[in-house]
Order: structure tokens, then C-alpha cells, then sequence
């Protein structure tokens, strides 16, 4: 093995060309999670699988991504950061080929948790190599793309998903992670030797952490994107795999704390700025993958719009926020971090009060201002959350660390994506009683497109049933448009709420210069 370069030795070419290298790993992992979102019926067509079994298409992949990201550190420590990267890349792009060949929905699914698993490690540890390599001026536009990647992928995802559909078929969504992963897999040997693996970690590892941690977050994903659907507790398994990761959670955070040498670095939430920065993590993880969940639905459901019509309706956020960038860079060199990230958290909470006012006829030009401001607001915070949670952090701890502060925003995606799917259980029925109230007798317009349908389809009983069918699925509709109204609203609240916390981080000093191997 050749010997370990230190960053301080790398060129400032050879430093990028390497970070570069990595990030189009992250990219293509975090593209995946919602890649599929817009295609999910042509996924079920092709496959001949049910809307139920379709959509663990997606869940497998982040239940397995979810379990994988906080391991990250200590497998790199293992397998040194240039191998488990290589293996991981590897790993995603001969399991996207297969899931670009599933034969059925059941070894869709087993090859999709695959995908996730094997690629899940790429996401933190451009976190951590991007912290060693660069310093001052260099760290700050590192941290913005880091966060433009980290917004930005998911947030393209749906639309380059229905765009492929459309002109391809569902098969191509996994086939064009061929040509990069294969590129990352080849270059990031090549590139990256800043650390040795230390196979004696296996011996003595926390074997039972890494158990309790699996059952933990499978369980509370597995939780969180079926509760919905199966109406929580009420349902036996939801119920059963809830308790699992509470019990299992419990015991994982005990273990952590007391156990020598802990898979997760829990005892980096005493310091103040990295807990508030994984809130912040969370909360910016509610906010870009709820809001990636609810517009799509939105278009799909209210508006009938194909997978395509989708992606061209939601591709402004991530033109606004690629503009967004070089504004980013700007600030971040002249203007304290905090106040930056508390204008793009005060931005998102205003984006989403801009969709509040949503109606049924909304399309790409209504959604254009909120959705301008959103990519606005994901640049201006992610990446300040970025170096402010993970820039004051010692290299010992930053590989452990920064799986965790990872994980973070990928439960806030669960979790708020499963607070939407509740809210728009629940509300939907809410708002349609509410406005079921007022149909009667009494209500001219109602009368007046009874008669209007009635005239149309001629005076008969079958004539009446259709004008109420269609009077009931117009009831809906506005029902479902106010109840989407009400979860934007959510998510703003939470915005909110961050905004106000964000004077209690503290101002990072001078990062501490990174050693050649960051264990």
C-alpha cells in the first residue's frame, strides 16, 4: 500500500480534482432516494406490482441508507476512507444494474435496500474529507457545495426522474448511475489516501451497538413510512415495530454512552454547536424532503399531471438555488455564519407561507415564487449548518461525528414525511366534512351545477347520481388542496421555531488544523 499523503502535501489541484471525484458520489446516492418518486406507477406498470408493494421501491432504499450512514465512521476507521469509498461506489453502481434488470417487484425491493446499504457511506464522508482538505476561504465555497449537493439532489431527483421516464423508460433511472459510479469507483483509489485502515478495530468492535442502532433506525424508518397508510397503532406490525425501536433505541443510547470506543460518537452532542447544528440537520431535513413529498402529490393528485409535468413544475427550486450559489460564496467570506443561516431558515419559513395560499388551479407559474424562494432558502442554510456544526469538531471525532449529524437530516425527512402523509390522512377528511356542511339546499352555485350537469346528461335518476358524484369528487378536491395548504403551514412553524434558536450557536474560532490520519 502506498504511503499515506497528508492534505497539507496535496496540491490545491489536487485537492479539488479528489473532493470533486467524491461528491459525485454523494450525488448520485442522494439523487436515488427520490429518483423514483415521479415513476413509482410506471415502476408498479412494468413490474405488475400494486401501489402498496411499489412504494417500498423507495422505502427499502432509505431504510437501508438510514442504518448504513452513522457506520460510516467507523467502517472508514476500519477500511481507511479511499477503500470504503471505492467499495461503496463499486458496490451502488453493480446494484443499480440490478435494479435496472428486477425481473419483479420482490427483487426490485431486495436490490434497492442493497443499493442503499452499499451506497449510503458516500454521503458522510465527503463531510469529513472536505473538513481535512480545505481551509479559510476554500472550506467555505467546499461547505457550499457541499450543501448545494446535499438540497440540491433530492430536490432534482423527481424532476430528472419523470423527464427519464418519459423518454426512456423506468429502467434508465438506475442505468445512469452507471457511467459515474463506475468513474467514482476507479478515481477515488486513485485520488484519496489520507488515512490507513485499521483492521484491529473489528477486534473489540460494538458489535451489540451496531444491532440495537440497525433494529433502532430500521424499525423507527420502517415506522414512519408505513404508519400513514396503516393508520399507526391500529395496525399490528406499525405498533410491534414502533415498540422495537423505542426498546432498542433506549438501549442503543445507553450502550453508546457508556460502552469504551461506541459506533456513533453520542458524546459529541455536549458540545453546544454541534446538538444545535444537528437540530438545524433535522429540521432542514423536514423541510426539503417534506416539501419534495407534498408538491409532486400535489401536481399528481389535485392537478393530474404526468411524471414529466411534474419535473418541469418543481425544476425551478434547483435553478434558483444553483444561481443562489455564487451569492452563498459571497456572504460566507464577509458576513457571520449564523446570520446567513438564519436568513435561509427565515427564507424557507417564508417560502412555505407563500404556498399557503394554494388552490386547486395552481401550476408551474403560481409555484414559481415560493418555490424560488425555497431554493434560495436551502443554500443559504444547509451549508452554514454544515461548517458551523461540523467546522469546530477535532479530526479525532469529525468521521463519527459526522454520520451522525448525516443521519439527522435523513430522520428529519422520515419523520416529516410522515407527519405530511398523516396530516393529509386526517385533514382531508377534516376539511371535506367542513365543507360538506355547507352543500345544501340553501347554496345557489351547488344548485346551479346540479341543474348545469343535470341539463347536460338529460332529467334522469342516473343523470341526478352523476351530478352528485361529480359535485363530491369537486368537494374532494378543494379538500385535498386545503389540507396541503395546512401542511406547508406545518413545516413553516417548525422554520420558525429554528429561526429564533439560531443566536444560541456559538461563532466557530479558527478550525483546527487537520492531521494526515483522522482517527
Amino acid at each position: 500500500m502506498s504511503h499515506v499523503q497528508s492534505p497539507a502535501d496535496m496540491s490545491t489541484g489536487q485537492k479539488v480534482f479528489a473532493f470533486a471525484s467524491m461528491c459525485v458520489g454523494m450525488f448520485i446516492a442522494l439523487l436515488d432516494i427520490q429518483i423514483v418518486s415521479a415513476s413509482l406507477r410506471d415502476i408498479g406498470g412494468g413490474l405488475s406490482a400494486g401501489a402498496d408493494d411499489t412504494a417500498w421501491v423507495q422505502t427499502s432504499y432509505l431504510i437501508a441508507e438510514i442504518v448504513v450512514i452513522p457506520m460510516s465512521g467507523w467502517l472508514a476507521r476500519v477500511m481507511s476512507t479511499r477503500w470504503l469509498f471505492c467499495v461503496s461506489a463499486a458496490g451502488f453502481t453493480i446494484t443499480s444494474l440490478l435494479c435496472g434488470a428486477a425481473w419483479d417487484i420482490n427483487s426490485m425491493i431486495a436490490f434497492r435496500a442493497l443499493q442503499g446499504f452499499v451506497g449510503g457511506s458516500m454521503i458522510p464522508m465527503v463531510f469529513t474529507t472536505a473538513f481535512m482538505f480545505f481551509q479559510g476561504k476554500q472550506r467555505v465555497i467546499a461547505a457550499a457545495t457541499i450543501g448545494a449537493i446535499a438540497s440540491l439532489a433530492p430536490t432534482l431527483g423527481p424532476a430528472l426522474g419523470g423527464w427519464i421516464t418519459d423518454h426512456f423508460n423506468w429502467h434508465w433511472l438506475f442505468f445512469i448511475n452507471l457511467a459515474p459510479g463506475l468513474f467514482v469507483t476507479v478515481a477515488v483509489p486513485i485520488l484519496v489516501n489520507v488515512d490507513e485502515p485499521d483492521w484491529s478495530l473489528l477486534r473489540g468492535a460494538d458489535y451489540l451497538g451496531m444491532t440495537l442502532m440497525a433494529l433502532f433506525l430500521g424499525c423507527l424508518e420502517y415506522t414512519m413510512e408505513e404508519g400513514p397508510r396503516w393508520n399507526w397503532f391500529s395496525d399490528r406490525t406499525i405498533l410491534a415495530t414502533a415498540w422495537i425501536s423505542a426498546l432498542s433505541g433506549i438501549g442503543f443510547i445507553l450502550r453508546s454512552l457508556t460502552f469504551a470506543h461506541p459506533i456513533v460518537d453520542l458524546r459529541a452532542l455536549r458540545d453546544r454547536n454541534f446538538a444545535l447544528g444537528c437540530f438545524f440537520s433535522f429540521i432542514t431535513g423536514v423541510g426539503i424532503f417534506a416539501t419534495i413529498y407534498l408538491t409532486p402529490l400535489f401536481l399528481g393528485q389535485v392537478r393530474g399531471y404526468s411524471a414529466l409535468q411534474i419535473g418541469e413544475a418543481v425544476f425551478s427550486t434547483g435553478v434558483f438555488q444553483v444561481l443562489t450559489i455564487p451569492v452563498y460564496a459571497f456572504l460566507a467570506n464577509r458576513i457571520d455564519l449564523r446570520w446567513i443561516m438564519m436568513l435561509g431558515l427565515a427564507c424557507f419559513a417564508a417560502s412555505m407561507w407563500d404556498f399557503s395560499p394554494i388552490t386547486h388551479d395552481w401550476g408551474a407559474h403560481e409555484l414559481l415564487l415560493p418555490q424560488a424562494l425555497r431554493g434560495i432558502a436551502q443554500q443559504l442554510s444547509v451549508p452554514p449548518v454544515v461548517t458551523l456544526t461540523l467546522g469546530g469538531l477535532p479530526p479525532a471525532r469529525l468521521k463519527l461525528a459526522s454520520g451522525l449529524f448525516n443521519l439527522m437530516r435523513n430522520l428529519g425527512g422520515a419523520i416529516g414525511i410522515a407527519g405530511c402523509a398523516t396530516l393529509l390522512n386526517d385533514r382531508t377528511n377534516l376539511h371535506f366534512q367542513r365543507l360538506a356542511e355547507h352543500l345544501t339546499t340553501a347554496n345557489e352555485p351547488m344548485d346551479a351545477l346540479l341543474q348545469q350537469v343535470g341539463a347536460r346528461l338529460g332529467q334522469t335518476a342516473d343523470a341526478g347520481a352523476a351530478a352528485i358524484r361529480q359535485l363530491g369528487a369537486l368537494t374532494m378536491r378543494e379538500a385535498r388542496t386545503q389540507t396541503f395548504a395546512d401542511a406547508f403551514l406545518v413545516i413553516g412553524v417548525c422554520f420558525v421555531i429554528a429561526t429564533a434558536m439560531v443566536p444560541l450557536m456559538r461563532k466557530i474560532g479558527a478550525p483546527v488544523a487537520p492531521s494526515a490520519d483522522a482517527h
